[in-house]
């Protein structure tokens, strides 16, 4: 069958061809940007509201509440309804989220409740909208290369991610209106995504593709040996570039804190978003190349971090960012393109959920580390971090080319 071409429309006015996967992927691109607006004005939660540092990092914890059971739910919801209504909910989730957050002069209750489903619209992104981008980069809808639609997800999502503290910083620093303002661009953004998303069309119509258990696949030894050990690194390691460092090199910044968060922020995503084409180049069958390349990065820039939270050096936290945004941006795609091979194209959204929710563990880590640091210091828990680190990049290493699929799936 012909993929339809770009910029047709089928009967019921829905956008196809190229243009479909890339409504998706706007939508994906605002609740990303949703997502991470909040990272770089963390600082000014801290000194301007006068939040404790305990608090803030609970604002934090607040998203991942919001998102991990979300994903776990998502791949079979989006298996009973469809992958349209999910998105369409997901993408309104994002645009509420912002709205409650620009309440939070009044107090922190509109702030944690905004995270809470700040987290729940990006596990719909991610979960939800992965799998569609995937499904829309194919036959009939597209005809790009395989491996495309990881990729779009992985990039667009990243940059969502990258843009959204970006703008944040820059406007909670030098704009009017720092607590509100940066949500009001978001809220802006959103809504024009979810008119977008309205018209894209189905791939798996309501009840047509009745839930299907994924723990086959959660089970399947090279899930467990290659998959888990890697997951919460991910975002494990952009917590420790943009949610710590900060912290510990604060007092070298004078009134430049918040400006400097988000140079890392942006820094550790910016380059999560340029690797990613490297980790399609590293991607073999044979082995898990692409996965133990980024985890020989990942102690590598805890390492850095390490030594930049002891000297409290700005500029040695920001090479520690860049490093450990490179590990990020090589891992999350090289994690898909391990799920694409393991699971069958009725488990992907449900897998999908899960990668994402083991990943998510990973950005507990700063309220984690926030406690330990009333009994240990920073660098120690830091130097903690690169030997359990290490000891899971042995783990995977050992487990490369066990356990592989028996036959190439086509991937989108």
């Amino acid at each position: 069958m012909r993929p339809a071409r770009r910029g047709l429309r089928d009967e019921a006015g829905a956008v196809r061809g190229s243009r479909a996967w890339a409504a998706v992927a706007a939508a994906m691109f605002c609740c990303g940007w949703g997502g991470n607006q909040f990272t770089p004005l963390l600082i000014m939660y801290r000194d301007a509201a006068g939040y404790s540092v305990l608090t803030v990092d609970a604002f934090l914890g607040a998203y991942v509440v919001g998102l991990v059971p979300t994903l776990l739910l998502a791949g079979r919801a989006a298996a009973r309804w469809g992958r349209r209504p999910l998105m369409r909910a997901g993408t309104s989730a994002s645009l509420v989220a912002s709205l409650l957050l620009a309440l939070g002069e009044l107090g922190p209750v509109p702030v944690f409740a905004g995270r809470l489903v700040t987290g729940a619209a990006v596990a719909a992104a991610m979960a939800v909208g992965s799998t569609w981008v995937k499904e829309l980069s194919e036959p009939p809808f597209d005809d790009a290369a395989p491996g495309a639609g990881a990729r779009r997800a992985a990039l667009w999502l990243t940059l969502g991610f990258g843009f959204g503290a970006g703008v944040a910083g820059v406007l909670a620093q030098w704009g009017p209106w720092p607590m509100v303002a940066p949500y009001a661009v978001h809220v802006a953004l959103t809504a024009a995504a979810l008119v977008a998303v309205w018209r894209v069309p189905e791939t798996v119509p309501g009840g047509t593709q009745p839930p299907v258990p994924v723990t086959g696949v959660v089970r399947n030894p090279r899930f467990l040996r290659v998959v888990v050990p890697m997951a919460p690194w991910i975002f494990g390691s952009a917590g420790v570039a943009y949610a710590i460092m900060p912290q510990l090199v604060g007092d070298r910044l004078g009134s430049w804190g918040l400006a400097y968060s988000t140079l890392l922020t942006v820094a550790t995503l910016l380059t999560g978003a340029l690797v990613q084409p490297v980790a399609k180049l590293l991607d073999r069958r044979t082995d898990a190349r692409a996965v133990v390349v980024s985890m020989i990065v990942m102690p590598a820039g805890l390492a850095l971090s390490v030594v930049a939270a002891v000297q409290r050096s700005p500029w040695l936290a920001l090479g520690a960012a860049v490093v450990l945004g490179g590990a990020y941006g090589i891992a999350v795609v090289a994690g898909l393109l391990e799920l694409q091979r393991l699971s069958g194209p009725k488990e992907l959204a449900g897998v999908t959920g899960v990668y994402y929710a083991l990943a998510y563990i990973g950005f507990l880590l700063p309220t984690v580390l926030a406690l330990a640091a009333h009994l240990v210091g920073y660098p120690w828990l830091l130097g903690a971090l690169v030997v359990i680190c290490a000891a899971g990049t042995v783990t995977i290493a050992t487990s490369s080319r066990t356990h592989l699929p028996a036959a190439p799936a086509r991937m989108g």
